[in-house]
């Protein structure tokens, strides 16, 4: 074989390695976002249930953890579903969420969430109360699977959002 045969065979062969490598593929975040919203607005929807502790589990992944106000950090998987088990079985306990306007990282892998809670639990005195919570969720795309959360912290709303301030006076 010619050099020159070699070197047409060469190129020709690495021309599809090298266009391939080149191209690079299309994140879509608005149509991401709606996708992520609507797994967020389902677990949310079955966690508000409360009837089915391991598909509430399973939006997390298994290394996550949980930082709720109060609470000792619940890590990985094992020590969440404890948490949520728990917290089921607690008479009047409810929670509900929304989060809004995901934020993905440049290649789509993660993104994260920021969102408001509202939990009803009983309290010292053994009344219901209700906790108005801000929060943040951060989640990891598995390749070719789900989104699940890495992270899910929540601390009190400011007192403003929970309690209506005085009227200022026009004129």
């Amino acid at each position: 074989m010619s050099l020159r045969k070699l070197i047409v065979l060469i190129l020709v062969s690495a021309a599809p390695i090298a266009l391939a490598s080149c191209v690079q593929s299309h994140f879509d975040a608005a149509a991401e976002g709606k996708a992520l919203l609507q797994r967020d607005a389902e677990w949310a929807a079955t966690a508000t249930a409360g009837k089915d502790v391991d598909r509430i589990v399973s939006y997390w992944s298994d290394a996550a953890v949980v930082i709720e106000p109060g609470e000792p950090i619940h890590a990985g998987k094992a020590a969440i579903r404890a948490y949520i088990a728990k917290s089921l079985k607690t008479p009047g306990f409810k929670i509900h969420w929304v989060s809004r306007n995901p934020v993905f990282s440049d290649d789509g892998s993660m993104a994260y969430m920021p969102g408001t809670d509202v939990i009803t639990l009983p309290g010292a005195d053994g009344k219901v109360i209700t906790l108005h919570l801000q929060g943040m969720s951060i989640w990891r795309r598995v390749p070719g699977g789900p989104w699940l959360c890495v992270a899910d912290i929540s601390t009190p709303a400011p007192q403003a959002a929970n309690t209506p301030g005085p009227v200022a006076a026009s004129g």
